[in-house]
């Protein structure tokens, strides 16, 4: 703990360092005033409302993507057919630049929920993949034992597969709740929906103002650090 503290620290001092360097508030700031920055954002009543916007859309996409993502590859494991059928959309999933998705989700359906969409495309092939390959791997003599004393259903996912599966989908959640953020405000950014936290982030550059830019990114991180920590204590608690 100490180490870490230290090692943060060490970055901070850094970072007020490149800031004293550059000494122009609109090309980089320090610390200092991404933290005065963000008091103000707290002090404003729309902070509340834009971040419960974006937060609603980026979870949703999130946990939709994800749920799809390891269902699909729970049936997929088991139906090889389904796997083949899956893997060019996947592929695809994979290599389509986002940009692609965000206009093409604005022409058919507008901003209003295209981060919850895009988070949902970026997030589904994380999951499925990693839940996949964790399937794959599955200890054949565990599960063979586990038929022969009749344990099934929920029994055997909880005491069978998930000590075992731990590790991946532990990975897929942490990947997916990063990508899911990155993607969801860059998708603001560009959709400009109204009270989110990537219309914010464009304002900030258009009224140069860099310090509420760093103090919505510094917000950015620590929700998606929070919920990422907090989807690990779960899956820590239901596996055992």
């Amino acid at each position: 703990m100490k180490r870490k503290l230290l090692i943060s620290f060490i970055w901070l001092l850094l970072w007020q360092g490149v800031a004293l360097l550059v000494h122009n508030p609109v090309v980089f700031v320090g610390p200092w005033e991404t933290l005065v920055a963000l008091g103000k954002l707290l002090a404003v009543g729309d902070f509340y409302t834009t971040l419960l916007r974006s937060l609603l859309r980026i979870l949703l996409g999130t946990f939709l993507g994800t749920g799809m993502g390891f269902a699909l590859a729970y049936a997929a494991n088991r139906a090889p057919l389904l796997r083949d059928f899956l893997a060019p959309v996947v592929s695809l999933g994979k290599a389509i630049p986002v940009a692609s998705f965000v206009i093409l989700i604005l022409i058919w359906f507008g901003n209003e929920w295209l981060a919850m969409i895009i988070v949902l495309l970026v997030t589904f092939p994380i999951a499925y993949l990693n839940l996949l390959k964790g399937l794959s791997g599955l200890d054949r003599g565990l599960m063979e034992m586990s038929s022969v004393f009749h344990i099934t259903g929920w029994r055997r996912l909880r005491y069978v597969e998930m000590p075992q599966l731990r590790t991946h989908i532990a990975a897929a959640l942490s990947l997916a709740v990063g990508m899911g953020f990155k993607s969801g405000v860059a998708a603001e950014v560009i959709g400009q929906a109204n009270l989110t936290i990537g219309n914010a982030m464009y304002r900030s550059k258009i009224y140069l103002e860099t310090a509420d830019l760093f103090a919505w990114t510094a917000v950015v991180i620590l929700l998606s650090w929070l919920i990422e920590k907090g989807l690990t204590l779960v899956l820590k608690r239901v596996s055992g």
